[in-house]
C-alpha cells in the first residue's frame, strides 16, 4: 500500500473529513460538569440541546425516563453510522461492516439468554443494540444448540465464519452461552486482526494497537470472571484472542493464574497493563479495573484522530461516541435515583 495517501482521499476522502467533524461534537469537559449539576432529566435534556445532539429528544411528550435517553443516543450514532455504510467503497465498507460484528454478537447472547429465561422475543428485540441488527434476528430464540442455532440462522448472516469453533451438540445453558460468546469474540478479533493487518499503511499502524488491547482486555477479564467457576485451565485458554501483546507467553500464564493477584502478577510484565492493574482500588469510590481499561480505551481511540488517510478514525469515533453514551446514560441514572455520590464516576473523553 505504498503512496496511500495520494489516492486515499478519492474513494474515502469525504467521508473521513465527515467524520473529524462528527469528532468536533463530542462532549467536553465543560460539557459534563454542566450535566453533573443538572437536577433533574429535563434540567439534562435542556443542556444536551445545548450540544451537537440538539433537539434528538424533543419529540419525547411523557415523562422522560433514562431508558429513552439511552435509545435515543443509540438511535442518533446508528443514523450516523449508517450514513457512513451507505456512502463507503470497499475495503472501507468491510472494515465498517467488521465494527457492527461485536454488536451482533451481543445481540445474539442476549436474545439466547432472554430465551433460557423464558422472555418473550418482543420484549428482548428492542434491549438489542441497533448496530448489531440483521434479519432472522428474532428467530435466534427456537435453537436448541448451537449446531442448530448456526445451520438454522446464523449460516446466512456476517456471523458465520467465526461460529467454526463454537459448533457444539451441548445443550445452551448459561455457561455454554458465556463460552460461545466469548469463543465468538476471539474469531471475530483475531479476524479483524488480520484484515486491518491486511490494509497495512497507517490502518494497520493504528488498528492493529487498538485490537491488541482488545484481545488483552478480553484475556484478564475472561480469567478474572472464571474464578470460582468449573471452566477448566485448558478451556479457559481457548477462550483467549491471540491477537494481543499477551500472545502466547502472557496468555500461558494467565491460563494457570489461580486468583486475582496472579493475574496482577502476569500484568506486572507489561508496562501500560502494569499502570491500569496499578490505578485500581476495592474501596467505594475508587476507580475500578473497567474503569482502567475504559480510560486506556479512550485515549488510544483519540489519539488515532492525530494521523490522517486511515479507517482508524471510524472505529475510534464510534467508540467514543459508545463511552459518551456510557456517560450520559450514568449521569442520567445517577440523577433519575437521586444518588449524586457517584454522579462524578464517569470517563472523560476531550
Amino acid at each position: 500500500m505504498g503512496y496511500s495517501e495520494f489516492y486515499f482521499n478519492v474513494d474515502h476522502g469525504y467521508l473521513e473529513g465527515l467524520v473529524r467533524g462528527f469528532k468536533a461534537g463530542i462532549l467536553m469537559n465543560a460539557d459534563y460538569i454542566n450535566l453533573v449539576q443538572c437536577e433533574t432529566l429535563e434540567d439534562l435534556k435542556l443542556h444536551l440541546q445545548t450540544t451537537d445532539y440538539g433537539n434528538f429528544l424533543a419529540n419525547e411528550t411523557g415523562p422522560l425516563t433514562v431508558s429513552t435517553i439511552d435509545d435515543k443516543l443509540k438511535a442518533k450514532l446508528l443514523t450516523e453510522f449508517q450514513y457512513f455504510r451507505n456512502h463507503a467503497f470497499e475495503p472501507l465498507a468491510t472494515f465498517l461492516n467488521f465494527i457492527t460484528y461485536s454488536y451482533m454478537i451481543d445481540n445474539v447472547i442476549l436474545l439466547i439468554t432472554g430465551t433460557l429465561h423464558q422472555r418473550p422475543i418482543a420484549e428482548l428485540v428492542p434491549k438489542c443494540h441497533p448496530l448489531g441488527s440483521f434479519e432472522q434476528m428474532e428467530a435466534v430464540s427456537i435453537a436448541p444448540n448451537p449446531a442448530e442455532l448456526f445451520n438454522a440462522i446464523l449460516v446466512d448472516t456476517p456471523l458465520a465464519p467465526f461460529f467454526q469453533d463454537c459448533l457444539s451438540e451441548n445443550d445452551l445453558d448459561e455457561m455454554n452461552i458465556e463460552i460461545m460468546r466469548n469463543k465468538l469474540y476471539k474469531s471475530y478479533l483475531e479476524a479483524f486482526y488480520k484484515f486491518c493487518e491486511k490494509q497495512g499503511g497507517t490502518t494497520a499502524e493504528i488498528m492493529c494497537p487498538v485490537l491488541e488491547f482488545e484481545a488483552d482486555r478480553r484475556a484478564f477479564i475472561i480469567t478474572i470472571n472464571s474464578f470460582g467457576t468449573e471452566l477448566s485451565k485448558d478451556d479457559r485458554e481457548k477462550l483467549y484472542p491471540t491477537c494481543g501483546k499477551l500472545y502466547p507467553e502472557g496468555l500461558h500464564l494467565l491460563a494457570n493464574a489461580e486468583d486475582y493477584e496472579q493475574v496482577k502478577c502476569v500484568a506486572d510484565y507489561y508496562a501500560e497493563y502494569n499502570a491500569m492493574f496499578e490505578g485500581v482500588g476495592s474501596g467505594t469510590g475508587e476507580k475500578t479495573l473497567e474503569d482502567a481499561f475504559f480510560e486506556h480505551e479512550v485515549k488510544m481511540n483519540v489519539l488515532a484522530f492525530n494521523n490522517q488517510f486511515h479507517f482508524g478514525v471510524f472505529y475510534a469515533y464510534v467508540k467514543l461516541k459508545e463511552q459518551e453514551s456510557r456517560n450520559i446514560v450514568w449521569i442520567a441514572e445517577c440523577i433519575s435515583q437521586r444518588h449524586r455520590t457517584k454522579i462524578n464516576n464517569y470517563i472523560p473523553i476531550f
